[in-house]
C-alpha cells in the first residue's frame, strides 16, 4: 500500500508528512508551528525541515515572529484541492484491502493503545 500511496502522490513531489502538514492547516487554519507537531505527533525538526520546503513551494506561509505561525497560502489551498480526491481513493483502496475484519482489528488496536 506505501507504493500505491507514493505513486499516487508522485506527480505532485510531496511527501507523506508535508501532505499531513497540509491537510492539518487546511482545518486548523493559521497556527504556532508547533502546534502541528504536537497535532500530528511529529518530530521538531521534521515539521521544521517540511515547513521551509512547503515555504519554498510557495504552498504555505510563515511569519516571522517569536512563535511563528504557519498558514495555507492560495496556491496551497489550490493544491490541497487537487490532493484530496487522490487520497479519498487510495483511502477507499486502502479499506478494500483491509476488509470488514482487518478493519476492525485496527478499531481494536486503536483502543488498547489508548
Amino acid at each position: 500500500m506505501d507504493k500505491d500511496f507514493r505513486s499516487g502522490l508522485r506527480g505532485f513531489d510531496i511527501t507523506e508528512s508535508q501532505l499531513s502538514i497540509l491537510f492539518a492547516l487546511t482545518k486548523l487554519g493559521k497556527v504556532e508551528q508547533g502546534k502541528i507537531g504536537e497535532t500530528l505527533v511529529l518530530e521538531r525538526s521534521t515539521v521544521s525541515r517540511n515547513v521551509k520546503l512547503l515555504e519554498k513551494r510557495e504552498v504555505i506561509t510563515k511569519s516571522a515572529d517569536y512563535r511563528p505561525e504557519i498558514e495555507l497560502t492560495t496556491k496551497g489551498h489550490k493544491l490541497v484541492q487537487k490532493l484530496i480526491p487522490i487520497w479519498e481513493s487510495l483511502m477507499d483502496a486502502l479499506m478494500d484491502k483491509l476488509g470488514n475484519d482487518g478493519l476492525q482489528n485496527l478499531k481494536t488496536l486503536e483502543q488498547k493503545l489508548k
